[in-house]
């Protein structure tokens, strides 16, 4: 019989079993049998018997070859009446067979009989054979072959248990077992499994599994469907015959939530002592009980799908109360739990590479390593889709096997408007467990900031989130921790299919109706709420980003923002607008638009909310009808032209200018900026950062001379743009005036004195005065006074 249920799978040449134990029932089965088969259940190891499982007769060829085949070890418990029973013959011939062939190690006990007598086959042995002459005279060949596997087992070390104690020598035998099983090197883990190899080699170095004084805790943490139950269960099968007691809790989360502590315990214990029903009457009972049962032993624990750190306190599974060499595995979405538990060796899965991903998805969707080639060009696009994803790789394959390329081809454009539901509900467990200003974060990520191109936290994403008052540094370290988001080089990245895990939770109430979501990322659904112009009261962020090049290929008419009274976030880039602007939410926060079509902002637009505002290349002509005192922290506006409109000094606000000569330049050799340096501003806002600054696209210019105006005054600086750097532009925060000079130069050599530049900079107030080449300073820089 199987004396226990984990089974692989059952191919003929796959490791089905640990152990096939090949012994006469009538001799042993009631004592020495029955008690190494608890033991090696015990360590984990899956063995396998033929007494109660197949049938003897026809199924011999066919049930019990595949059971041999799929063995890593053989064991033979040899007794008096072995030989006399056929089917152990037929068996032990087959078994010797196969260990010639593949190597495999053959274990021989001899319980009740000497080596002696097996090998030259006397006594009982004798008569058996005698037997088996006379019954099968006309096949003298089998039993000859019968004669040389008896032999050829005797020559295998092994034990002669007679006249011993049975429990020791059951325990060398498992021992022996263990070490096989840990030395062999061609550990099958499964074909639909990639890469397991390496990621279990990874988890057993920070297991230290040869450190047998101490208690070892390690972590395993990702994002849903990424692979860490697999993975586990992997290193789980691989080395739990090293231990005395083992236990897989493979859903902690599950289990506490539906039946409480005292429950999970219970299927702790159960598991780690290999008993049936132990009684558990409340949760400090059962943390006494898993102190005292289980101090003694090297136990094997892990815990699957934690999701709060209070489900393993109440656990009660604390390193002291194991015996020396336990290992304890957590597995987590959130490596913030792990921390607070006192986990410090964490082991973070990965997306599979591209090689790995197509591997997998040959293995799924096609059950070879072939691909037609009307599949590939599909082939890539559904790796580029699931990005290594393992859980959409294999639900994905499988769905797809089989299949024409038409089918293909309408399944994959199905999955881009709507994923599969099995890969999408467990990804959203993760979501589902943030708090609601979290959601509010992860829903802007996957929306506005997770497309092709690369957002850095610092300014962009942290500034964008403050401004949505949602409080993004803690925020953010949530998401990290349970695995929704990642950092890298100072971007945040998130997965392809967490974005649509995003976008899908946006959309799920209305899909169909984009006016009734609370955020627009997709040009063609604003064109769509657009074109209805109704009511759009849920919209509160719009974020539209386009190449330059589609700027021209339409237009849109975007009336309906003046429905939109909850508008918090509006960024249109490069989008061709036109129509009636009558009104835009006071709730606005943050406004870019580039190429904005009108003269000013609307008259009933009050700005109290307003933090940045940023209109490059627009036409403007005006901030606001009449006089509003309104301080906008941050304005930056583009105007095309050389030079800055005089309305432009009188909006009382916190200023920064970029200008783009480029549509007015007569001269190739020459750009001129007009530079109106004087502002009215409140005391308050003097320390603020007021900039002047050149498109990019300045600097690439070769042989350019710059020209600057200021109040009708003309310098002219022949140093080449190379030269100059035009990034930054400081105010003098010390000074308390109204009236203060913004314009600030910056060089690159300095060929002056230091002493006399100095004296530069304490004369006109201007700390960034450094060196001009073939100018006379003195002359030019007279004009630069605090007026």
């Amino acid at each position: 019989m199987a004396c226990n249920k984990r089974q692989r799978s059952s191919s003929s040449h796959t490791n089905n079993f640990d152990v096939f134990v090949s012994f006469r029932g009538a001799d042993t089965r009631n004592g020495f049998t029955n008690h190494l088969f608890a033991a090696l259940q015990r360590k984990g190891v899956v063995a396998f018997t033929d007494d109660q499982t197949i049938q003897k007769g026809d199924f011999l060829e066919s049930e019990l070859l595949l059971a041999i085949e799929g063995s890593r070890v053989f064991i033979v418990v040899f007794s008096k009446d072995y030989a006399s029973s056929t089917w152990c013959m037929k068996e032990l011939t087959k078994i010797v067979d196969w260990v010639e062939v593949t190597g495999r190690s053959l274990l021989p006990i001899f319980y009740d009989v000497t080596p002696s007598e097996v090998r030259k086959q006397s006594g009982e042995f004798a008569k058996a054979f005698a037997e088996h002459e006379e019954r099968f005279k006309d096949d003298l060949e089998m039993v000859k072959e019968w004669r040389a596997a008896l032999k050829t087992s005797c020559d295998r070390c092994g034990w002669d248990v007679q006249n011993k104690q049975q429990y020791e020598e059951i325990e060398n035998v498992v021992e022996e077992v263990i070490n096989i099983l840990g030395r062999d090197q061609i550990w099958n883990f499964g074909d639909d499994l990639v890469d397991m190899h390496s990621r279990v080699k990874k988890l057993e170095e920070l297991l230290d599994l040869s450190a047998n004084d101490i208690v070892h805790l390690v972590g395993i943490v990702g994002m849903g469907g990424i692979g860490k139950t697999t993975l586990a269960t992997a290193l789980f099968n691989k080395i739990s015959p090293q231990f005395n007691a083992c236990c897989y809790h493979d859903d902690l989360s599950k289990i506490y939530c539906n039946f409480g502590a005292a429950s999970a315990q219970k299927q702790l214990l159960c598991q780690a002592l290999n008993q049936g029903n132990i009684e558990i009457h409340n949760a400090s009972h059962g943390t006494m009980l898993i102190r005292t049962r289980l101090c003694h032993l090297k136990a094997l624990v892990v815990v699957d799908n934690v999701d709060q750190v209070e489900q393993l306190k109440k656990l009660g599974l604390q390193s002291e109360y194991l015996g020396a060499g336990s290992r304890i595995i957590i597995i987590s979405r959130n490596c913030r739990i792990l921390q607070n538990y006192g986990v410090n060796k964490v082991y973070e899965v990965e997306v599979l590479d591209k090689t790995q991903s197509l591997q997998l998805l040959r293995k799924k969707a096609f059950r070879s390593n072939d691909i037609g080639k009307e599949h590939k060009g599909l082939t890539l696009d559904i790796l580029k889709y699931v990005n290594g994803l393992p859980l959409a790789i294999e639900v994905l394959g499988s769905f797809l096997l089989d299949r024409d390329v038409c089918e293909w081809r309408s399944a994959l454009t199905r999955m881009e408007e709507n994923p599969s539901k099995d890969i999408m509900d467990v990804l959203r467990i993760s979501y589902d467990g943030l708090e609601n200003i979290e959601k509010e974060i992860f829903l802007d990520i996957a929306c506005f900031f997770s497309n092709n191109n690369s957002y850095s936290w610092e300014p962009t994403v942290k500034k964008f989130l403050d401004y949505r008052q949602f409080y993004p540094d803690i925020g953010m370290k949530v998401l990290i921790e349970k695995s929704l988001i990642s950092r890298q080089n100072g971007n945040i990245k998130m997965h392809d299919l967490l974005k649509e895990l995003g976008k899908s939770i946006v959309r799920e109430k209305a899909p169909k109706e984009p006016r009734k979501w609370s955020r627009l990322w997709n040009y063609k659904d604003l064109q769509k709420v657009m074109k209805i112009n109704k009511e759009a009261k849920n919209v509160e962020a719009i974020f539209i980003e386009q190449h330059e090049k589609e700027f021209l290929q339409g237009r849109i008419r975007v009336d309906t923002l003046s429905k939109m009274d909850q508008l918090e976030l509006l960024i249109l880039k490069n989008v061709n607008c036109y129509g009636t602007l009558n009104f835009i939410s006071n709730e606005l926060r943050y406004l870019f638009w580039n190429h904005f079509p009108w003269l000013s902002l609307p008259s009933t637009f009050f700005p109290d909310q307003l933090v940045e505002l940023i209109l490059p290349h627009s036409n403007i002509k005006q901030l606001w009808e009449g006089k509003k005192d309104y301080l906008v922290p941050r304005m930056e506006i583009v105007i095309p032209g050389i030079e800055i409109p005089k309305w432009f000094s009188k909006q009382n606000a916190s200023t920064s200018i970029s200008m783009d000569p480029s549509a007015v330049i007569d001269d190739p050799n020459w750009i001129g900026v007009s530079i109106c340096a004087l502002f009215v501003t409140h005391e308050d806002t003097m320390h603020d950062l007021q900039a002047v600054k050149f498109e990019t696209w300045v600097e690439s210019l070769p042989g350019l001379r710059f020209m600057v105006k200021k109040c009708g005054y003309r310098w002219v600086f022949k140093e080449d743009l190379q030269q100059f750097n035009s990034d930054k532009f400081f105010s003098r925060n010390s000074s308390s005036r109204k009236r203060k000079l913004l314009t600030r130069f910056i060089w690159r050599h300095l060929k002056k004195e230091k002493e006399e530049l100095q004296q530069l900079r304490e004369k006109y107030a201007c700390d960034w005065i450094l060196d001009v080449d073939n100018v006379r300073k003195d002359e030019v820089l007279q004009d630069l006074r605090l007026m």
